[in-house]
């Protein structure tokens, strides 16, 4: 038996696939539990190995790239069909409560328990595109390499550019899976997760119609509101949200609001946001923040009470400024000197990250009412 090292188009399962030892063939090479030693590692022993590749050198980079998106959108398609031949991906999407037309509109998909699933589809276009796809995990190193598909036994959801290209897919377990829970295509020149989110391209007519994005953290969230006939909502990509994805969706509304959990997390995660967004606090922007039942996030939340009850959250969010005046008094006794000086250190870093306007001035006039201060002695302390 011999390893082929030279194409990444080669592997292509025969019969039962389902094991990694299972003997494949492809148009150059053939595999056996001898050439392949995968069997003795998981997905997790993997770990990050196999990112993608740049293309090559001169080559142009729009031309590369429309090459890799052929390919996505093929395997796109390739797991849309492998959905309907997994009862266990369709029960748990109705155990869930998506609905066929919801599926059908986000694309959703699945990837088959088998280590070489996307031959058929990788046969279809060419090495660099492949290899850049990020859809192939590459183990060993040279005339060992061997290279398997990166997404198994997990529900696809293709993750969309704003004119609808796929730029990558995140894929999760169905329930009894192997963790991580979810993953998401590698970093790479299509596919940046700090550049987009999941959800964006089949929102935008609702956020224009509504006039307000809600920003939530799961692609289950998305799915769920959308089902529920909620469609201005868009989730992060497992990260905290970024400048770049503020920027999109302030193009598109001048109000967002961003859903969290209750709990310590969900906190955490607002602070982040909350860092993030004060460069966009300007008096033509309105940011607002919900925070759900510590026992909730905002799928559970619709299935469990229902939208109107979630667009009663909405309407009632807690303004950037109230926010701003949590985060800053947060455990602080304000009946001591201590504790309102605390306050306006605190503040101090917000305030500058601020843009004038209607929330600066706030704070402003806030911390130095603490202190007893003239405001423009506190601005004046500020600025040094």
């Amino acid at each position: 038996m011999t390893t082929d090292t030279t194409s990444l188009n080669d592997p292509h399962p025969v019969g039962d696939a389902g094991s990694p030892d299972h003997q494949y063939s492809g148009r150059s090479a053939t595999y056996s539990p001898e050439d392949n030693n995968l069997g003795r590692k998981s997905m997790r022993d993997i770990g990050e190995r196999g990112e993608r590749e740049p293309v090559a050198d001169g080559r142009d980079v729009s031309t590369a790239l429309a090459g890799v998106r052929a390919l996505l959108t093929d395997a796109a398609a390739h797991y849309r069909i492998a959905l309907h031949s997994c009862p266990d991906a369709v029960e748990y999407l109705q155990y869930r409560g998506i609905g066929d037309a919801v599926a059908a509109r986000f694309g959703l998909g699945y990837a088959r328990p088998t280590w070489r699933d996307l031959g058929d589809v990788f046969r279809r276009h060419g090495d660099d595109a492949v290899s850049s796809s990020g859809l192939v995990i590459s183990t060993g190193k040279g005339e060992q390499v061997q290279h398997y598909d990166r997404f198994r036994s997990r529900l696809i959801f293709p993750i969309r550019t704003c004119e609808g290209d796929i730029a990558g897919f995140g894929g999760r377990i169905l329930d009894g899976g192997e963790p991580p829970k979810y993953i998401n295509s590698p970093e790479g020149a299509g596919f940046k997760k700090r550049e987009l989110l999941y959800g964006l391209y089949e929102a935008q007519s609702a956020i224009q119609a509504e006039n307000m994005a809600l920003v939530v953290e799961g692609y289950l969230d998305v799915l769920t509101l959308a089902q529920a006939g909620f469609g201005p909502v868009v989730a992060t990509l497992g990260t905290a949200c970024s400048a770049t994805q503020i920027s999109h969706l302030l193009t598109m509304t001048h109000r967002v609001v961003f859903c969290f959990d209750g709990d310590a997390a969900g906190r955490r995660a607002a602070a982040r946001a909350l860092e993030t967004i004060l460069p966009y606090a300007t008096d033509m922007n309105s940011i607002a923040f919900v925070f759900l039942p510590t026992d909730h996030d905002p799928d559970s939340f619709v299935r469990s009470l229902g939208v109107e009850l979630l667009r009663t959250e909405i309407a009632a969010a807690l303004p950037l400024n109230a926010f701003l005046l949590q985060r800053i008094t947060d455990g602080a006794e304000l009946r001591y000197a201590e504790g309102r000086a605390l306050c306006v250190a605190r503040a101090r870093p917000l305030w500058l990250a601020m843009p004038d306007g209607q929330a600066r001035d706030y704070l402003l006039r806030y911390c130095a009412g603490l202190l007893k201060f003239d405001i423009e002695d506190v601005r004046g302390m500020w600025l040094k």
